[in-house]
């Protein structure tokens, strides 16, 4: 087995190096625009600058699934650049609130330079891990993550904190890599590969258990796996908290 730390220091540091290159203004992203863009936000991107909505790392748009609404709390797991949390502070409006943590220090700075750059004034970034949220109990309306859970090597932590933070009838819309067979040993063990989305890969029914275990109710995979000969796929949960 790899040692949790050690896969920490890896992704770690995988992700302050795109951080810096973006904060030089240097490209680097892992998906087109159109697919980490809301589809009813498509229209309208050129209303976020360029360098920020290509600068996405994410797999998938969990803001299309997670029905945000005028004046709610919403938190981003593992908010890299901003871009989701940008996204949700347009829906949520001047009488709602997000927040985005990030266990990566340059990514953070990355995330507040891009909200000072748009002027966003209802978004703010934490520091901290997805096992040890930096938030409230019950203070959150929405979670929110993009392509991050699968980095945590430990899921079943990072579901029970978000259960936690949420407010009794709060849901959850996530956006990640799972995969239909068991990784071989070999790959889990490959760094590169973890910090790459690949090897913390879970198989789909076991995410869907944990997020159950962790006391999520109407846990259901809407999307993802439709090519039924990859192994491995981006695919769209949403549940919600009892209440």
């Amino acid at each position: 087995m790899v040692d949790d730390t050690r896969i920490k220091a890896h992704v770690r540091a995988r992700y302050a190096g795109i951080a810096r290159q973006k904060l030089a203004g240097k490209p680097s992203s892992c998906c087109a625009p159109s697919d980490v863009i809301p589809a009813d936000l498509l229209t309208t991107k050129d209303a976020l600058p360029d360098d920020i909505v290509n600068a996405s790392l994410g797999c998938g748009t969990p803001l299309e699934i997670a029905r945000v609404q005028p004046g709610e709390t919403v938190l981003d797991l593992g908010s890299g650049g901003g871009l989701d949390c940008f996204y949700a502070a347009k829906r949520v409006g001047a009488s709602g609130r997000v927040i985005g943590v990030d266990m990566t220090p340059e990514m953070l700075a990355l995330a507040r330079a891009n909200a000072q750059k748009i002027g966003a004034t209802n978004v703010e970034f934490r520091h901290g891990e997805l096992e040890n949220l930096p938030v409230d109990d019950n203070s959150v309306d929405v979670i929110i993550s993009n392509c991050v859970v699968n980095l945590a090597p430990d899921k079943d932590r990072v579901f029970h904190e978000a259960f936690r933070v949420l407010k009794p009838g709060g849901r959850a819309a996530i956006s990640d890599i799972v995969t239909r067979v068991p990784l071989p040993e070999i790959l889990r063990a490959n760094m590169t590969s973890w910090a790459s989305c690949i090897s913390g890969a879970i198989m789909e029914r076991a995410y869907i258990e944990k997020m159950r275990a962790a006391g999520f109710v109407g846990v259901e995979k809407i999307a993802g796996g439709e090519n039924r000969l990859a192994p491995v796929y981006s695919a769209k949960f949403i549940a919600r908290k009892p209440g």
